[in-house]
């Protein structure tokens, strides 16, 4: 079985983390809690927790859930997608999210959303809304259980050690969520998790499983803006301030 790993540092511009003014989903954390366990358990995973990490960060290595034909596998994935035909690993362009409207039509895209499907794993994400002139990052998680989001995987073997990689499926942002970002990660449903890891299934762009609608609650929090910078990856900065909105279905 292909094991890929990358430690890459994550993309930085400017002192500031790349990611976290209009990309969706561009920050996200992995820590043990019962309710990642319960997760892995449901999805059939014998292992006690994914790569974990806070403040997690595009081009950095995260736990990437696949199926093949032995079963279900959690993997050391690159996240930004090098697709298998690029001539070299670089971030011109960003790969570490995918459109679900354009799966389908994109070039780097449009195989893997074919055969090459898999998810991620997460306590919690983190988004940036613009509030008295500054950027505000926000903690979105769900207490009662963990987040799994729909990516999509590829292997590019140019030299060296192959290369494993993957990109997070987004969507339109359900209507309760708009106030936050108009994009958000396509959270799996307990009942999508086996039709999105079979390969074998057929999905169009405009499939159900990709509408802008909360699949459950979320809960969000506002944090300190030193969560800004993905090099601090001191849990503490996972504190939320204030009060804890709940978002949820009419």
């Amino acid at each position: 079985m292909f094991r890929g790993v990358y430690y890459g540092r994550p993309i930085v511009a400017s002192g500031r983390a790349f990611g976290h003014s209009c990309a969706m989903c561009g920050r996200f954390n992995v820590i043990d809690s019962p309710g990642l366990q319960e997760l892995l358990r449901d999805l059939g995973l014998d292992l006690l927790l994914p790569r974990s990490g806070v403040n997690l960060a595009p081009t950095e290595s995260i736990s990437l859930v696949r199926q093949d034909d032995q079963g279900r596998h959690a993997e050391a994935a690159r996240w930004w997608l090098t697709p298998s035909w690029a001539k070299a690993v670089d971030q011109k362009y960003a790969m570490f999210n995918a459109r679900s409207e354009t799966l389908a039509s994109s070039r780097a895209f449009r195989h893997p959303f074919k055969s090459q499907r898999g998810l991620v794993p997460m306590s919690s994400f983190i988004e940036w809304r613009p509030e008295n002139g500054v950027k505000q990052p926000w903690l979105i998680s769900n207490t009662e259980q963990a987040l799994a989001v729909a990516a999509l995987w590829d292997v590019w073997e140019g030299e060296g050690e192959p290369l494993l990689s993957c990109t997070l499926v987004t969507t339109a942002a359900a209507p309760e969520f708009e106030p936050w970002h108009k994009r958000m990660p396509v959270l799996l449903a307990t009942g999508e998790w086996d039709r999105w890891l079979d390969n074998g299934a057929v999905f169009a762009a405009d499939d159900p499983l990709f509408a802008p609608v909360l699949k459950y609650p979320l809960q969000l929090q506002s944090l300190s803006r030193k969560v800004s910078n993905a090099r601090n990856k001191n849990p503490s900065v996972m504190e939320g301030l204030g009060e804890v909105i709940e978002l949820r279905k009419p």
